[in-house]
């Protein structure tokens, strides 16, 4: 090692340490310039040490001329140096060339989780996006007519398709959907919600805060837990320019409650003329009953119950990627799509491509749980997911036998503001130790080559088996952790 050279001035010279074959195959990897910073650094840090070792020596062997050694012995330790920096530098390289953004396997019981990506992509729509990927693609150019195109007009007919609307239009999420809908529509307005539904969703965003940015003023109408179709319509007048239904994604009020249906909500919209905007949160294009999980209200409900313009997500529920959509009224998307602020907003072609997959495969309804991911591992019944806890118990015995791996019952959660209060039964193995902690043991799940993302509790790392899939697969990647 390093520390082991009698003075900094055995150090190889940077121009030996790069003209070396082994540095050489290093730059042909990572590229010169970032390997001669490594180098560099490196070096730094050795002839700081040696300096400070010098000096807790008393500087004796420091101050000992360099011809009382060898050539031999110099050469000999300045080839030691290269490969031990060598070996420093790769170690280094590799490290900060891992990719940031890696794939995890969640086992937390949140199946949509919003910290770990949502929702898993289906095969067709992974295969979309690697193909419009390679090169040139027509995102915004008509095939048909050989003119520009719309980006949109690619998955606006699915869209209309699946819930009924007249056009529709696409954003970066549904945040983005909802400000830009209430910029184009109600810009200098009012707009009248209940107490009830101004919501705060996670990092803070709260929905006042999104129309204040909007360029709309919020009219509150109601109370927290009861508010009166009299109060929306005492609040209209002159200035007003929608009433807004919003989706109560992480929460629900139960009791003593009021809430006016959507439907009663449009007939009062249309009777003054102006515009009813629902906001579904996460969204769905299916009925989720029909898959043995609670219902929820579908896009096409909602336009049914004759709101003008919806938004809604499209990695959620949806079991697509990231985006929000606007589906309504004709005239309406036109206004949207119109404002400046679209363009900010705007899906790119590999999201598109993805988001057009997913919707196509909602045309086989009767195919969707083995088509979409999401919805596959939302329905999984608790017999299946006990199977596949079995086979990970087994395996991770195995490889921890220092530990207690147990199985139990529990419950999973569908996340991303999806039914906030619905759980569903699952099975999770549960490791525990007296030689080690929980923290620990989720410290180290979490180093694996493919990470394994579980939840603590009751002094145990819990891991969720609910959304393991593919089992074979993801438990050989879970058997390094074998000593």
């Amino acid at each position: 090692m390093i520390e082991n050279l009698v003075h900094p001035n055995q150090l190889p010279s940077v121009d030996r340490i790069m003209q070396s074959d082994c540095f050489v195959s290093l730059c042909e990897s990572y590229g010169r310039d970032t390997v001669l910073t490594e180098v560099r650094d490196k070096l730094d840090l050795a002839r700081t040490r040696l300096m400070t070792q010098g000096n807790q020596k008393g500087g004796k062997e420091q101050n000992q001329p360099q011809n009382s050694r060898s050539s031999s012995d110099s050469s000999d330790t300045k080839s030691q140096a290269i490969e031990y920096l060598h070996s420093e530098v790769k170690e280094s390289l590799l490290q900060h060339f891992i990719p940031s953004i890696r794939r995890v396997i969640n086992l937390t019981g949140t199946v949509l989780h919003t910290n770990l990506g949502r929702a898993p992509y289906p095969p067709s729509a992974i295969e979309a996006m690697i193909e419009v990927s390679r090169g040139a693609c027509n995102l915004e150019y008509n095939l048909a007519e050989g003119v520009r195109g719309r980006r949109d007009d690619h998955v606006e007919e699915w869209i209309c398709k699946l819930t009924g609307a007249e056009a529709a239009t696409t954003v970066n999420n549904n945040a983005a959907a909802v400000l830009l809908t209430l910029n184009s529509i109600a810009f200098k307005k009012n707009v009248i919600v209940s107490r009830g539904e101004l919501i705060e969703i996670g990092g803070s965003f709260r929905v006042p805060a999104i129309m204040n940015k909007a360029g709309c003023k919020l009219r509150e109408v109601g109370t927290t837990n009861r508010t009166h179709l009299h109060d929306y319509e005492g609040a209209i007048g002159k200035k007003t320019a929608a009433l807004m239904k919003v989706h109560t994604s992480n929460y629900e009020i139960n009791g003593f409650t009021k809430e006016i249906p959507a439907s009663e909500l449009a007939a009062l919209a249309q009777a003054h003329n102006i515009t009813l905007i629902d906001d579904l949160g996460s969204g769905t294009l299916t009925d989720l009953s029909k898959l043995g999980l609670p219902y929820e209200r579908t896009a096409r409900d909602a336009l049914q119950d004759g709101a003008d313009i919806i938004t809604f997500s499209g990695d959620k529920l949806l079991g697509g990627p990231q985006c929000g959509i606007i589906a309504g009224r004709r005239d309406l998307i036109s206004v949207i799509d119109k404002n400046p602020m679209k363009r900010a907003m705007r899906l790119d072609k590999v999201t598109l491509a993805a988001l057009e997959a997913v919707l196509k495969l909602y045309s086989k309804t009767d195919q969707l749980t083995n088509t979409i991911p999401s919805l596959e591992m939302l329905s999984r019944s608790a017999e299946d997911i006990k199977k596949t806890a079995v086979k990970l118990q087994t395996a991770l015995q195995k490889a921890l036998p220092q530990t207690k791996v147990s199985i139990s019952s529990c419950k999973s959660q569908i996340g991303s503001g999806a039914l906030p209060t619905r759980t569903l039964d699952s099975y999770a193995v549960v490791i525990e130790s007296s030689e080690i902690t929980a923290t620990a043991l989720s410290d180290r799940f979490r180093q694996l080559p493919v990470p394994v993302i579980g939840r603590i509790s009751q002094n145990a790392l819990w891991l969720d088996c609910r959304t393991l899939r593919d089992e074979l697969d993801e438990i050989a990647s879970l058997m390094s952790l074998s000593e």
